[in-house]
């Protein structure tokens, strides 16, 4: 086994799948708008935390991931793995006192920024080249350690006197990373490969007590996944494999992370091991003008809100965080044609084929909707819909505006919020046609008291005819 720098070619192919690998790397590091103070700030770093194995006991997060994913690798093949994480840098900040010594202090305030105290992530990398044989029999096992280190860094005020500093402390953190390898019988030279990322560190709570998660989080590898690429050979789909390797694969044990194929479009030689679910071949949006690092980006949103935000927000999220400080002079230097372009994008068109069966003219579709014969692209397709009047049927009862539902939102295509509304009465203030044909149930919730403000603006609740339930018949 060797433990090296990758070699020129293998560090070429991981730039394309590093774009993708950062967005998971940064997933949640700071969430808009963006400051400290912020409440979900204070609770971040959702995915792929590995914490040490003494506090991992105590909750419901994990010490270890486990990949395994199916190789083909030809003759003489080498196996090139990068594991990546954040490690988490607890920044405090302090004052400058006239005796030259220096006070902790809870923010310290300069005019461009106010520096609070934060925990910054420094990224890290855990490299490992083996040859494919290698992997065979008891594969190979990678300890790593991260030593503790503390730094500081002068603060000086807009004149430039120095006011204080920022110390900068983390801590020890070990690791193993163990590969291996295993033939698969069959007529194909197919390998199940497995790769196992543990936090091995030793920090236990002080004296034995319990500690919450904020004291476990610097001894925690941070965001954890890998990359892997094979230098000669393939590796299949996890979600698309072929039909005689589905077997196979659904054999494969995936444990707090999902391997997907990575890098160019075309080829299965590089894999991304992710806590995110992703799909093969993912790859950052090439209208996004930056990192915005908020539930996998909503540039458009994002960057509205954040050149929305006062002086004074804007003075305290620049003090955050450098990323955070770079969120904001990114949304306020954006040119309108730059932020024009995050206005939607058409990625892909379905080929029509050929028409499929029709339906008898009249014939209502399961709610009772006539389906138009004009395509929706046609502006006379249009024609014959009014929200106000159309009806649909739903448990056998005529429902429309006006009329009262009980709501059920489906479990698989809501969010969590909806899940809130289940069992609530709500009115039904229009019903609409999508492009696609698809029936919704614009509603106002009962008992909401910005229902009138609500239909005044026409923000409403949508849901399909059979996430709700009639409670009156108005025909």
């Amino acid at each position: 086994m060797t433990v090296t720098a990758f070699a020129p070619e293998t560090e070429e192919r991981f730039v394309l799948a590093r774009q993708v690998a950062d967005a998971v790397l940064f997933e949640g590091y700071v969430l808009y708008p963006y400051r400290a103070s912020a409440a979900k700030n204070r609770l971040r770093w959702q995915f792929g935390v590995l914490v040490p194995p003494g506090w991992g006991t105590e909750c419901e997060e994990h010490d270890f991931q486990h990949t395994e994913c199916l190789m083909e690798p030809k003759a003489g093949a080498t196996l090139a793995v990068e594991v990546r994480f954040l490690h988490a840098r607890r920044r405090t900040v302090q004052r400058a006192r006239p005796d030259g010594g220096f006070d902790t202090v809870p923010e310290l305030r300069l005019e461009d920024r106010v520096l609070v105290p934060w925990d910054e992530g420094s990224e890290e990398r855990v490299e490992v080249v083996a040859s494919v044989d290698e992997l065979l029999g008891e594969g190979v096992t990678h300890p790593f350690r991260l030593p503790a280190r503390e730094d500081t860094e002068p603060v000086e005020d807009e004149a430039g006197r120095a006011v204080g500093r920022l110390v900068r402390r983390c801590e020890e953190i070990s690791g193993t990373v163990r590969l291996s390898a295993r033939e698969l019988d069959g007529p194909y030279r197919t390998m199940r490969l497995t790769a196992v990322v543990e936090n091995t560190s030793d920090w236990t709570p002080p004296d034995g007590r319990g500690a919450d998660r904020e004291a476990a989080l610097p001894h925690s590898l941070v965001a954890t996944h890998l990359l892997m690429a094979l230098s000669a050979g393939s590796f299949l789909s996890m979600t698309d494999p072929p039909e005689w390797a589905k077997g196979a694969v659904a054999a494969c044990r995936n444990l707090h992370t999902w391997p997907v194929l990575a890098g160019e479009p075309g080829r299965a030689d590089l894999v991304l091991s992710s806590p995110i679910i992703l799909q093969d071949h993912p790859a950052i949006a090439p209208e996004s003008p930056g990192a915005l690092y908020d539930a996998t980006e909503i540039d458009e949103i994002l960057a509205l809100r954040t050149a929305a935000l006062t002086d004074e927000e804007k003075r305290e999220a620049r003090g955050t965080d450098e990323r955070a400080a770079a969120v904001i002079e990114l949304a306020d230097s954006m040119p309108p044609e730059v932020l024009e372009r995050l206005h939607g994008a058409v990625r892909s068109l379905r080929e029509v084929t050929g028409p499929g069966p029709a339906a008898p003219d009249g014939f209502p579709d399961e709610f009772g909707v006539v389906r138009p014969d004009t395509p929706w692209w046609d502006p006379a397709s249009e024609e014959g819909f009014d929200p106000a009047q159309d009806r649909v049927v739903v448990d056998g009862r005529s429902v429309g505006q006006g009329s009262r539902v009980e709501l059920h939102p489906g479990l698989r295509r809501t969010d969590a919020q909806d899940i809130f509304l289940r069992g609530r009465t709500a009115k039904v203030e229009a019903v609409l046609h999508d492009v696609d044909g698809g029936v919704h149930l614009a509603v106002t919730v009962e008992g909401d008291p910005g229902a009138d403000v609500r239909r005044e603006q026409g923000r409403f609740l949508y849901f399909q005819p059979d996430e709700v339930t009639p409670l009156e018949d108005d025909v």
